[in-house]
């Protein structure tokens, strides 16, 4: 007799609720108010239950302002469309509400006075533009309504960098490139600062500046997959029965082309390292046994800006249950 076996790998991705945008409205600017999506050309409020911080995070960046400074259900009245029928799943790093993940709601119904309201902190006024990530890129201010370039004098531009991505929460200074032939005004800082406010303003037009800061690129996610139902959720992470094959994915937003992962299982010198294809690679594990249990993570690793990067996801804890 003849015994074929074979493994596939089947991966869908897929929102068809996805929301389109996010707005606040019906509070005192365009960084607070009552959360509104719209989805298929109507806007719908959000229930408190359905929110939580690290979904605040991601709104209020979308919206062009800082972080949180409040939220709470009914804060700025109900509204008169529907509600929003989905949670949201986001982790808090995502640049835009529609890059989260959604799940069906856990209850069906959004009691009066919960639809979720939210105050983020004003804008942050520095910002890095051109470079494909929020750590890297052309120096701007926001001032007087509008962004303007920051120059720096040559032997001024690492103080500067420093501050710039002390304040973005950017890590250290990597790199300053001359920036283009776009003239800013002056910024002279001793590099100690916690912000660009902080530091001495000239009036002189001067050279802009390119910083890059060592936390370029953004942390990777890891999760696992099994095609033959092997899987289950437990407490501390994920469960799979022994001799069950299985696969972990380590993936990141778009940023930068070409780079390649490194998965690393925590007490164990056993390492394995993929190339990224369209920003993800697979790992796949054959049969599951009790030397595969313990903590797996993924290292992104690129070379941009002609210097190595690297970013680690967060702790995926794997156990290995009876037959």
């Amino acid at each position: 007799s003849l015994t074929v076996s074979s493994t596939k790998l089947i991966e869908c991705s897929t929102n068809s609720f996805s929301p389109e945008s996010v707005r606040l409205v019906d509070g005192a600017g365009l960084c607070s108010g009552r959360v509104e999506v719209k989805s298929n050309q109507s806007w719908a409020s959000v229930c408190e239950a359905d929110f939580d911080r690290q979904d605040a995070e991601v709104v209020c960046r979308d919206v062009g302002c800082g972080a949180p400074a409040a939220l709470q259900g009914g804060l700025y009245g109900e509204g008169e469309g529907q509600t929003w029928d989905k949670e949201f799943q986001c982790k808090g790093n995502e640049s835009l509400l529609l890059d989260c993940d959604t799940s069906d709601r856990k209850n069906n119904t959004c009691l009066p006075g919960n639809a979720v309201g939210l105050t983020c902190s004003e804008p942050d006024d520095v910002r890095l533009v051109g470079g494909d990530s929020r750590c890297a890129g052309g120096v701007e201010w926001y001032d007087q309504g509008e962004w303007r370039t920051v120059g720096a004098e040559d032997w001024e531009q690492e103080d500067v960098a420093a501050v710039v991505c002390r304040q973005m929460g950017c890590g250290s200074t990597v790199s300053v490139l001359p920036g283009n032939t776009t003239r800013g005004f002056g910024v002279d800082c001793d590099g100690d600062e916690s912000a660009l406010r902080e530091c001495r303003r000239t009036y002189d037009l001067l050279p802009g500046l390119t910083v890059i800061c060592s936390d370029l690129l953004v942390q990777p996610d890891i999760f696992l997959t099994d095609p033959m139902g092997g899987v289950s959720r437990g407490h501390q992470g994920p469960e799979m029965f022994r001799g069950y094959n299985f696969t972990i994915t380590c993936s990141t937003q778009p940023q930068y082309p070409g780079g390649s992962y490194l998965l690393t299982f925590t007490g164990s010198n056993r390492t394995q390292t993929q190339p990224a294809v369209n920003h993800s690679a697979a790992f796949l594990f054959p049969a599951a046994d009790d030397s595969h249990q313990g903590n797996y993570s993924c290292v992104y690793d690129n070379y941009v800006f002609s210097h190595n990067f690297s970013s680690e996801s967060e702790l995926l804890s794997l156990t290995i249950t009876g037959n």
